[in-house]
């Protein structure tokens, strides 16, 4: 039985008076208002108690007040997405609208000692407890909030740090900037971590797409023509799906990528020095590909040889426009890849190193073309969902190093809204390596880590 949680206080984190906020609202980008509708980010970070960990009471002070000091940087995240109705535009209001970002603390009821450790260690997801964690939005029409935290007293010891946040507002590098620059706040480096960063920009007359404002306003328009109701997006969500996370150390990546290299066919060659070895990135794709096909092609049959399958997933584009945003633009500025190919052709015994050659190709086409697949969500409505891997994250995400708040790096991280049937989210693992966290099917997951792990043997 999961624990229960009890909110004991539920305050509002302001910015700074003194902190210069954006004078007008920051219309989306067609980019940004795709993901009006669609789930949010919530992402769970849980601390065991060791030596170095502060009172609970301390520790949600020192958040409280970093948290505060962060949203002077990253202004979109301390207001609510509006709409306009004058132009049809949807924009951040950064200043006028709501009064602050909502800030819980509770704490866990559950007696049980080892609850916490249990969360941290095991391989299969609480999911239920993990929800409990992390906040919800008040997203279903707007204004609507981007972000709110929680922090959560463990009993047995520890606490967990919660966070949802609209994907409008941030794709996963923003993510991570904004956590890395909250934990640095909270450690008292909050200026060290600016200075090392560029400044976060928000202009999305940066991100140059044909039609610029009127396109985004034509996006809103096909997915939520109903403004200002924006609600959820339901048949995104699939409850009841089995979640397990999976660790890949270097040894072990080196090994994959070794198989790769021994599978891929003459004609993906690119020189006589023989064949490259794929990045950390198209050979964990490959191989979850190639697990997730498997999964579904034996015992279940929901795939046979002769369908098409497919993998998606996206670029980050920053640093492939032309111009670039730069490296500080916060906000959404991904684009979507698809990678196709039969079934029978990942089935073979060479089938992880014919999934590599596909996804190495749509990485290659998103780098000619960035924005290429910038309409992705009219993409994915063509292909059967049952038969398609959405991958999301990335093996360079630094989830374990950024979240240090003070007290040591995380005891285990989570994205909590895993919505599909066939999903992995990557990010670095901890000291090292890459974690994979996988939902599916109960039925399909024994199937799925069978395959999986094998390949690492």
């Amino acid at each position: 039985m999961p624990p229960s949680v009890n909110i004991i206080e539920e305050a509002r984190v302001a910015v700074p008076p003194t902190a210069a906020l954006p004078p007008e609202p920051i219309r989306l980008s067609a980019l940004d208002a795709q993901w009006i509708t669609l789930p949010l980010i919530q992402r769970v970070l849980i601390f065991v108690v060791d030596g170095s960990m502060p009172p609970f009471a301390s520790a949600v002070d020192a958040l409280r007040a970093s948290l505060a000091e962060t949203l002077a940087r990253f202004p979109t995240l301390a207001g609510r997405i509006v709409h306009v109705p004058a132009t049809g535009d949807a924009a951040f209001d950064c200043g006028t609208v709501g009064d602050g970002v909502r800030f819980l603390v509770a704490e866990a009821s559950e007696d049980d000692a080892d609850a916490a450790r249990r969360l941290v260690e095991d391989e299969d997801h609480d999911a239920e407890a993990f929800a409990r964690l992390v906040p919800a939005l008040d997203t279903g029409v707007l204004p609507a909030e981007t972000l709110a935290a929680q922090v959560t007293r463990l009993r047995g010891g520890g606490l967990a740090v919660g966070v949802a946040m609209h994907h409008a507002a941030v794709d996963g590098r923003s993510v991570w900037r904004f956590l890395r620059a909250w934990a640095a706040a909270c450690r008292g480096e909050g200026d060290a971590d600016a200075a090392a960063e560029p400044p976060a920009t928000f202009d999305r007359a940066a991100i140059r797409l044909p039609g610029g404002e009127e396109l985004a306003r034509s996006v809103l328009r096909k997915w939520v023509p109903d403004l200002p109701v924006a609600a959820v997006a339901g048949h995104f969500i699939r409850p009841n799906l089995s979640r397990r996370t999976f660790t890949i150390t270097a040894q072990d990546m080196h090994r994959l990528k070794q198989r790769v290299v021994a599978e891929l066919s003459p004609a993906h060659v690119q020189d006589a020095g023989g064949t490259p070895p794929p990045s950390s990135f198209v050979a964990l794709a490959a191989l979850a590909w190639v697990s997730f096909v498997r999964s579904k092609q034996h015992p279940a049959g929901i795939i046979s040889r002769d369908d098409d399958v497919y993998l998606f997933f996206f670029a980050d584009c920053r640093a492939r426009l032309d111009p670039p945003p730069g490296d500080g633009y916060f906000g959404t500025c991904i684009s979507g890849c698809l990678a196709r190919a039969t079934a029978g052709d990942l089935l073979v015994e060479r089938g992880v190193g014919a999934a590599a050659a596909a996804v190495a190709e749509e990485v290659r086409r998103a780098a000619e073309d960035p924005l290429a697949g910038w309409d992705w969500m009219t993409t994915l409505g063509q292909v059967d969902m049952d038969r398609l891997m959405n991958l999301a994250g990335s093996t360079r995400f630094p989830a374990y190093e950024a979240a240090d708040f003070g007290w040591g790096p995380p005891g285990r991280t989570e994205l909590v809204t895993m919505n599909h049937d066939g999903q992995v989210v990557l990010v670095a693992g901890k000291g090292g390596g890459v974690q994979a966290s996988v939902s599916l099917h109960p039925a399909h997951m024994d199937a799925y880590k069978s395959h999986f792990l094998s390949c690492f043997g």
